[in-house]
């Protein structure tokens, strides 16, 4: 196991800087998930850490040692591409073993660690098959199975589920948890999926625009969201949002850009008389309520049995998203009275969008 640390680590194409220093410290072990949009550098941060991308500035440190100038073969990591990057004319156990083989690994050793891993991921009798006899699903674990085998001292995944489809993603999302914890190394994940990264990781780190919006356990994030981005981007459905201003006598008071008035908490924020916010619920957190102060018209209604999804707007036009256990009786092109509990919003500055909760302790 190794840990990794990020130190003011830069990025850039000519003119253009797309990894705008960061820093980050990834413990030995831990599962870390590196999630954002498209565009917001996490595989070229990953592939900065691998190596397979030169840094522009700054430093990478890998167990204590600095790994700028080391390449990527003798840094002790292994990667798993989302292309599987299986050699097509070799069969599975040739995959396995060719960098053992080109490490000069003694055959009999080489026959071993194949056969624990083959059994570790449920290939076994796949062994003599080529890739283009596997499913997408037996060709991400071959792939997988040729990291572990090289018994790196970190894993990196570069959106390894994103060619299977939904059944498969959850499965596999299991598998690879369920390695990790019989493993015990490093792993650094990347995803635009957010689910991926909430049910998988020790640790996020967000990302936009090449920064680092916030780091840490994913309970963490989704209630203690540093700022607007991270609050919508974590939580599925995404939390909903509501510009509003500071009652100017009364701080408990929160005065709509729809006109309608509605209590928020006077503790544990840090805002002031006047001032001008948004206040986040998440759509499980509304509920219709008669006694609601704020009106939504809903404009679509999707009942799964299970659970129900009401989407709508406020009278103003901001869209509004209702999730609830259950089934409802709420019909598309109603207008129902809505409420939130005190204890459930969140409240950001409108002008920075940084969150407005006070710090505990």
């Amino acid at each position: 196991m190794a840990g990794i640390g990020l130190r003011d680590v830069r990025k850039s194409y000519g003119d253009a800087e797309v990894i705008k220093g960061i820093d980050l410290e990834i413990a030995h072990g831990e599962f870390c998930v590196f999630v954002g949009p498209s565009g917001c550098g996490k595989s070229t941060l990953l592939r900065m850490i691998s190596g397979l991308e030169p840094i522009t500035g700054g430093d990478v440190v890998i167990d204590s040692e600095v790994v700028n100038d080391v390449a990527p073969a003798d840094r002790g990591l292994a990667m798993v591409f989302q292309s599987y990057a299986l050699y097509p004319h070799m069969s599975v156990r040739q995959n396995l073993s060719f960098g053992l083989e080109n490490d000069n690994t003694p055959k009999a050793e080489i026959v071993s660690k194949v056969d624990d891993v083959s059994s570790m991921l449920q290939i076994n009798e796949l062994l003599d098959r080529r890739p283009k006899d596997l499913s997408g699903g037996q060709r991400q674990r071959v792939a997988i199975g040729r990291a572990v085998v090289r018994e790196p001292r970190v894993f990196l995944f570069d959106e390894p589920l994103s060619n299977l489809d939904a059944e498969l993603r959850v499965e596999m999302r299991g598998e690879i948890g369920a390695l990790h914890k019989r493993l015990g190394n490093t792993m650094i994940y990347v995803t635009h999926d957010q689910v991926e990264a909430m049910t998988m990781a020790d640790k996020i780190a967000v990302l936009r625009l090449g920064e680092l919006e916030q780091f840490g356990p994913p309970l963490e994030l989704y209630n203690r969201p540093a700022n607007l981005f991270v609050a919508g981007f974590i939580g599925s459905p995404k939390m909903n949002f509501m510009k509003g201003r500071v009652d100017a006598s009364d701080r408990t008071k929160l005065a709509l850009a729809t006109g309608e008035t509605i209590a928020i908490p006077s503790d544990g924020f840090m805002h002031e008389a006047g001032q001008e916010v948004t206040l986040g619920i998440r759509p499980n957190a509304l509920q219709p309520d008669d006694a609601g102060s704020m009106t939504m018209e809903v404009r679509s209604v999707e009942q799964l049995g299970g659970e129900s999804y009401l989407y709508g707007a406020l009278t103003d036009g901001t869209s509004i998203t209702i999730h609830s256990p259950g089934q409802t009786t709420v019909n598309h092109g109603e207008k129902i009275s809505v409420s939130g509990p005190l204890n459930e919003m969140h409240m950001f500055d409108t002008a920075t969008e940084l969150t407005l909760r006070a710090e505990e302790g």
